[in-house]
C-alpha cells in the first residue's frame, strides 16, 4: 500500500510555514532542498521538514492537507511544537528510517 504525506516545511528562522501533500516525502523535500521547483518554498528558501504525517490514502492526505492549510498559524505552531518542539530538521531522520 502507498503511503502520503501531509508536510510542514519552514526557513532557518523558522518564520515561514509552507503545507505541501506527496506520495513521496524523500523525493519532495529533497526537491524543496535543491529548490527544484521555482515558487513559494524556493522563493521564501523553505526547506527544513519540521512536520508530516502519514496517510494510507492520497484523498485522506489531501483532505488533511486542505484543513491545515485553511486552519490558523497559531494551529500549525502546535502540531509542530508538540512532534518536534526543537524546530530540528526531521528529513534526515526521515529518510534513515523510511527509505
Amino acid at each position: 500500500m502507498k503511503k502520503s504525506y501531509v508536510y510542514i516545511l519552514t526557513n532557518s528562522t523558522n518564520r515561514v510555514l509552507y503545507v505541501g501533500v506527496t506520495s513521496n516525502l524523500n523525493l519532495r523535500i529533497v526537491q524543496h532542498k535543491s529548490k527544484y521547483y521555482k515558487g513559494f518554498t524556493s522563493r521564501y528558501n523553505c526547506n527544513k521538514l519540521v512536520y508530516f504525517e502519514e496517510f494510507t490514502s492520497i484523498n485522506d492526505a489531501i483532505i488533511r492537507e486542505k484543513q491545515l492549510k485553511a486552519g490558523s498559524r497559531s494551529n500549525k505552531l502546535r502540531l509542530i511544537n508538540r512532534m518536534n518542539p526543537e524546530w530540528l530538521d526531521l528529513f534526515d531522520n526521515f529518510k534513515d528510517v523510511y527509505s
